[in-house]
């Protein structure tokens, strides 16, 4: 993106984008700014600018900010996505996690709605990591059937790094009856990653929404 800018606009770029995600993770709407003068024609820069980014990109609309907008700071929601497919399918190999055993879905929508009881999900952060609060409000936690598969939403301010994986790998073993919707509970209460289930595989993970303030545009 950056290198596409700076082509296009004869000038250095930087750009910020909304947020971080694992490798692997698709995102089907992300925000990103960068600093330039002015731009008469938007339209056609996002034209060219798809031109000139590989096919697994896609620019939909620059807008104009206001000063000091941040792509990333200024993000007041956040939206996530996990797909499972039930039975293996080609076309979605590289973009949903095939889970082959039965699932109890209402125990894993019971165990769901515990995260919106917590602020703190410590539990749930990749190990190591150097943020000053593990608080993040999350506002919605569902699973629902769509078709061939079976999605997870997760809607919050903010996410930990590996967050929403590790949330979905621990509703997995609900669902496989390894564990109980209550356990969740003391695994939240626990801030121990180690007590919270693996990290489903990151190809299953999109990024679906990021909502700001509407007079930052």
């Amino acid at each position: 993106m950056e290198k596409a800018l700076s082509t296009l606009l004869r000038d250095k770029i930087d750009v910020v984008g909304a947020g971080r995600t694992d490798a692997g993770v698709h995102a089907k709407q992300m925000f990103c700014h960068f600093d330039f003068d002015s731009i008469e024609d938007k339209k056609d820069l996002a034209y060219r600018l798809n031109a000139f980014l590989p096919d697994d990109i896609a620019v939909q609309e620059i807008r104009t900010v206001v000063d000091g907008a941040h792509a990333r700071f200024d993000a007041i929601e956040r939206t996530y996505e996990y797909w499972l497919v039930r039975e293996k399918d080609p076309f979605l190999f590289d973009y949903a996690h095939w889970v082959k055993h039965p699932l109890d879905l209402p125990a894993m929508n019971e165990a769901a709605k515990m995260l919106l009881e917590y602020t703190d999900f410590e539990c749930f952060s990749k190990s190591n990591t150097d943020v000053k609060t593990f608080n993040c409000d999350v506002r919605q936690a569902y699973w629902e059937a769509r078709a061939d598969k079976w999605v997870f939403t997760i809607t919050a301010d903010r996410f930990l790094r590996n967050m929403v994986r590790a949330v979905v790998g621990t509703l997995l073993d609900v669902g496989l009856k390894k564990i109980t919707s209550e356990d969740m509970h003391r695994i939240i209460a626990s801030k121990d990653r180690s007590e919270a289930g693996v990290s489903v595989p990151a190809k299953g993970l999109y990024l679906t929404k990021v909502i700001y303030p509407k007079d930052i545009f």
